[in-house]
């Protein structure tokens, strides 16, 4: 069995600071898309909105804690940790 290693956790701050990826954002952060990791769900996310530039918000998650409901470009999108974990995203200053 593959072990996976955990990220550090990160806060949602000033542009450009501590998210590396989507499946990093806090609940009720705000995030930019910088880049989609190759891969085969690369398209499905393309096709929902997730493209370099996109504004996401983390709105709430399952008890469970996966899978997680984003809101992309005006739509409500779950997006599996293993999904989100593909999204390269950069902090955002828009609620400050």
């Amino acid at each position: 069995m593959k072990m996976l290693r955990r990220k550090k956790p990160c806060a949602a701050g000033k542009e450009g600071e501590g998210i590396n990826d989507l499946a990093s954002l806090p609940m009720y952060g705000v995030c930019r898309v910088t880049g989609v990791d190759e891969c085969a769900v690369r398209p499905r996310l393309e096709g929902l909105g997730i493209t370099e530039g996109a504004e996401i918000v983390a709105l709430f998650s399952a008890p469970s804690g996966d899978p997680t409901a984003y809101s992309v470009r005006g739509a409500v999108v779950a997006l599996r940790r293993s999904d989100a974990e593909r999204i390269r995203v950069r902090g955002s200053a828009a609620w400050e």
